[in-house]
């Protein structure tokens, strides 16, 4: 996974750094890390996720919610979107959005509903 070797250690600190080292996921997978945790670093998504981890809304419902335009709550929902965090589906006229059924938005969920100390009103997450 990493090309670090005890060689290319600067110092030797008498551990075993060759076996956390194969263990260090690739590159790749830090970036895509790091753009999960980049949606909670904004307030405004981080409430936006809040409500989506709880129910199922469309534009119009979430901008209220958090009073906002429905043009700036799409900007936020297509930045969600392309992080994976969140699915969407369309009924009639309307799409609504909630979280998506993936490992990292269930962590993001979990995560959410600790930071706020609060049990999910959905059953099994």
């Amino acid at each position: 996974m990493c090309d670090h070797t005890p060689a290319h250690m600067p110092h030797d600190h008498g551990q075993d750094i060759d076996t956390v080292l194969e263990r260090m996921p690739p590159e790749d997978a830090f970036i895509k890390a790091s753009d999960t945790f980049q949606q909670l670093c904004d307030s405004t998504r981080l409430r936006i996720l809040w409500l989506l981890c709880h129910s199922e809304e469309c534009v119009y419902n979430i901008a209220a919610a958090v009073n906002m335009s429905g043009s700036a709550v799409s900007h936020h929902l297509r930045t969600l979107k392309q992080t994976g965090l969140i699915r969407f589906r369309r009924v009639g006229k309307e799409v609504h959005y909630t979280l998506a059924d993936t490992e990292e938005a269930r962590l993001v969920h979990r995560m959410i509903d600790d930071i706020f100390e609060m049990n999910c009103p959905r059953s099994g997450m």
